[in-house]
């Protein structure tokens, strides 16, 4: 007879654990019934995968790694396992009328979800499952930590949606036409640390192992760039201006017409950007969402550069005595003063608009309101080891392709705001609510 572990899951688990659930639950709401086989983003799957995608996730590394448990829906298993992001071309060609039914997909949701739900209640888990050692606990962090990535990269997709595809949800306006002074904040050198060291805490593969180094004096901005800030870019011809971009980067913007930010539409007379549910004046001081190419075209406009990873980690967690923070304003936990994120808004807020966040030199709104471009490509830290049970969930995407971004944004869970989270895309993909700072010598 196999040896089993037994383990009861902690309260704390299942509370975070449902909670997570009901926030995806609640997500998938807005989606009218007849726009679940709609592909509002080009790049990635049409709506109905990602119904069965999360479950699906759950179970494959649950089953595999700890319960040991056949399965009786092979080919969906599959057919949910993995998510797709082709590099500039390559576009997935599936119809709709390829994917099951949305009933069939919500029934395999369902009972997943109960047998998930039996085997974590038993807590006997066979040790031959989990031959690396991973504990239940991380394994479930895993899982939980996955569905929050969802729970913000499908509101992507949603905000790419017809209004007229979805039901709007309300939320408590935060847009104000006062002018920035976003001026550049002086960053003494010293030394900065990426990553953790293995064994320290929770963390995905690729925040191992921790790194530390020194980071020249640089200047920075002291907000992320605002839409004000972007127009005068626009209105000077940077996008028809050549020099401004790298070879790839015009290629990819005269390809596909490119001529402004993806979320603004131009009106009648004047700017619009277009919210998650609703279109409204372009918010002036609101952090401007771009592409890394849009971001470096900026960037070099101005005669600055987009931050490293070490810098912009510098700016946000260093200070002047030689000390780091956990988090830009210090070692307490996020909370609603210190930034807009944990799924508080479904749009940006003005970028000045959380002091109380501020690093100890002086930088503003590090973590929520838009993740910020780093010039960085993402790659793997010295000693990286990729997970047994998920071998290619960073080394799939070390291609030298895709650009690291740091802090975070509205829609995105306190547990991922820690300091070594790393999250990266590809410098062509247009719709993260991501924006940027610039740095200067």
């Amino acid at each position: 007879m196999a040896t089993q572990t037994r383990w009861s899951v902690p309260q704390n688990f299942r509370s975070v654990l449902q909670r997570a659930r009901a926030n995806t639950d609640a997500l998938f709401q807005i989606v009218r019934e007849d726009a679940y086989y709609e592909r509002p983003i080009p790049e990635r799957h049409r709506v109905i995968f990602y119904v069965g995608h999360l479950e699906a996730f759950d179970w494959n590394l649950l089953r595999d790694f700890l319960f040991s448990m056949s399965s009786d829906t092979p080919e969906f298993d599959k057919l949910f396992a993995f998510g797709i992001d082709p590099v500039d071309g390559g576009l997935p060609a599936d119809k709709p009328e390829d994917w099951p039914s949305l009933r069939e997909v919500r029934h395999y949701v369902e009972s997943l979800r109960a047998r998930i739900d039996d085997a974590l209640e038993a807590g006997e888990f066979p040790e031959s499952a989990n031959p690396e050692g991973h504990s239940p606990e991380m394994l479930l962090r895993v899982a939980i930590e996955h569905r929050w990535m969802h729970a913000e990269t499908l509101t992507y997709m949603f905000h790419q949606m017809p209004y007229a595809r979805k039901f709007a949800q309300s939320q408590a306006g935060m847009a104000d036409s006062s002018s920035v002074q976003n001026s550049l904040v002086e960053i003494p050198e010293g030394r900065t640390t990426l990553g953790l060291p293995r064994g320290s805490s929770f963390g995905w593969d690729n925040e191992f192992e921790g790194i530390t180094m020194d980071v020249p004096r640089f200047r920075i901005g002291k907000c992320m760039v605002t839409n004000a800030e972007y127009i005068r870019f626009l209105e000077d011809g940077g996008y028809d201006r050549r020099e401004l971009w790298l070879a790839a980067d015009w290629d990819w913007k005269e390809r596909h017409g490119i001529r402004h930010p993806a979320f603004w539409r131009k009106g009648d007379s004047s700017w619009l950007h277009r919210g998650m549910f609703e279109e409204m004046p372009l918010p002036a001081s609101w952090p401007v969402y771009v592409s890394h190419a849009e971001a470096s075209a900026y960037a070099r406009w101005l005669g600055q550069a987009l931050p490293s990873e070490p810098q912009w980690h510098r700016a946000a967690y260093g200070t002047s005595q030689g000390e780091e923070r956990d988090y830009p304003w210090g070692s307490n936990a996020p909370d609603a003063s210190r930034g807009n994120f944990d799924f508080a808004r479904w749009d940006p807020a003005p970028v000045h608009a959380h002091p109380s966040g501020q690093s100890a030199f002086g930088v503003e709104g590090l973590l929520g309101n838009g993740w910020e471009w780093t010039s960085t490509p993402f790659a793997a830290f010295p000693g990286f080891r990729p997970f047994a049970f998920y071998p290619g969930y960073s080394a799939n995407f070390f291609d030298n392709q895709h650009y690291v971004i740091k802090g975070g944004s509205a829609r995105t869970a306190a547990s991922l705001l820690r300091r070594s989270f790393r999250n990266w895309f590809q410098p062509h993909y247009q719709y993260v609510y991501a924006g940027f700072r610039c740095v200067s010598e």
